[in-house]
């Protein structure tokens, strides 16, 4: 029993020690993301995207890009591209682009994982969209993207007007106190997530032994990084198999991947891990909402194979130029997290910035309105789980904390 204790207690703390880690990206990455959801239109995105499929499959990899949002953002605004009559291949790779090549994605890797991860995150982003523009012209499946169109009705209301001028919104009170509340919701988008995720990351780093993950992952840890092909495939397809289990998004599942790496998974599984957002099970369920059940699964093949191909062609390009990153660098749980560094003075900063966004959009300029964009369809009881899973993690993190330094 006292042995459970410590641990709970270590487990409780070392999930607080990840999120003091990260907290100063959170609000960092989610400002940038508000500005580019407030000052950017969907509309505007839509006129520009051309017919030329080559031209659209840049643009949407660019609008999906400056777009960075969660999941169930990119799946609906997504949906509205294809709908409005953009191309499949183009809402394929603004998908992509808008869940992996994300800016505050690239932040948190950067902290937990080291820059060979940022970019393995943004190169592999690039790759995904070429493999699955590649499977798609190869496979050709014009009467699924056919029926996919019919399956989406067609919204009769109008497209809230809004300003095209944003140099002006920039100007603007108005426009800063929208960001604000965009930020707001931006939180309210992933707090379940980055507490479930970062939680579970903090037990398994004091509960689960390396002989777990050694086991699931073949021929991992002892430092090892001299991986046979087929042992890096097993790690490539064991990774989104995890991942497609869970609820937790690309940003609550970062801390993992880091203990991942530590304990000797292979670069190719992790990458594989972080890539696997859009093959979860919430995700598959919501593309069948819109797009039919075929469509749906022909998509999770599409994005499986595609992070499968990302994930080799990474690993092997890394190797030829003696750039796979060394598992001995990932020492997330050997951190002293808690002390006057750069951390401490960023976190301050940006806590600062938020209570300034707070106050000018919910005090200062209350009555401004600001309408979220489009989220995808999710299902309620999955949320309502993931919301006492959280409130569950609460209740544990204080208890641990309390056992830590108070018992």
């Amino acid at each position: 029993m006292q042995d459970f204790l410590k641990q709970w207690g270590e487990a409780a703390y070392t999930t607080a020690g990840f999120f003091w880690m990260a907290l100063w990206a959170f609000v960092l990455g989610y400002i940038i993301s508000s500005m580019i959801q407030v000052f950017v239109t969907e509309k505007r995105m839509q006129k520009t995207m051309g017919e030329k499929e080559n031209k659209s499959v840049l643009l949407g990899t660019f609008f999906g890009f400056i777009s960075s949002s969660c999941s169930f953002a990119a799946l609906a605004s997504a949906k509205s591209l294809f709908k409005k009559g953009a191309s499949f291949v183009s809402s394929i790779a603004f998908l992509l682009a808008s869940t992996n090549l994300v800016i505050e994605l690239g932040i948190i890797i950067s902290i937990f994982l080291g820059w060979q991860f940022v970019v393995g995150e943004y190169v592999g982003g690039i790759i995904l969209i070429l493999i699955s523009w590649l499977l798609i012209r190869l496979i050709n499946p014009k009467k699924l993207i056919e029926n996919a169109r019919k399956n989406l009705k067609e919204n009769e209301g109008e497209d809230e007007k809004q300003s095209t001028d944003w140099k002006k919104k920039i100007a603007s009170e108005k426009g800063w106190a929208k960001v604000a509340k965009q930020y707001k919701m931006e939180w309210a988008m992933v707090w379940k997530d980055v507490t479930v995720g970062f939680t579970i990351a903090g037990i398994v780093a004091v509960f689960v032994p390396d002989s777990f993950f050694q086991t699931l992952f073949i021929n991992s840890g002892n430092g090892n990084t001299d991986f046979t092909f087929l042992e890096i495939l097993e790690h490539v397809v064991v990774g989104p198999v995890a991942a497609f289990l869970t609820f937790i998004g690309s940003m609550g599942n970062i801390p993992l991947a880091a203990l991942l790496f530590g304990k000797g998974v292979s670069f190719a599984g992790v990458m594989a891990f972080i890539f696997s957002d859009l093959v979860v099970f919430p995700i598959l369920r919501i593309n069948a909402k819109y797009y039919g059940w075929k469509m749906s699964l022909f998509i999770l093949f599409l994005l499986f194979t595609s992070l499968i191909g990302a994930s080799l062609a990474l690993h092997y390009a890394f190797d030829i130029f003696g750039a796979l990153p060394d598992p001995s660098q990932v020492k997330i749980t050997d951190t002293e997290y808690f002390k006057f560094n750069y951390t401490f003075y960023l976190n301050m900063a940006f806590l600062i910035i938020s209570a300034g966004l707070i106050y000018l959009g919910f005090f200062r300029k209350k009555d401004v309105e600001y309408k979220m964009a489009e989220m995808a369809p999710k299902s309620k009881l999955l949320e309502n789980i993931l919301k006492y899973a959280a409130f569950f993690c609460y209740l544990w993190l204080a208890g641990g904390l309390i056992i830590k330094f108070l018992i």
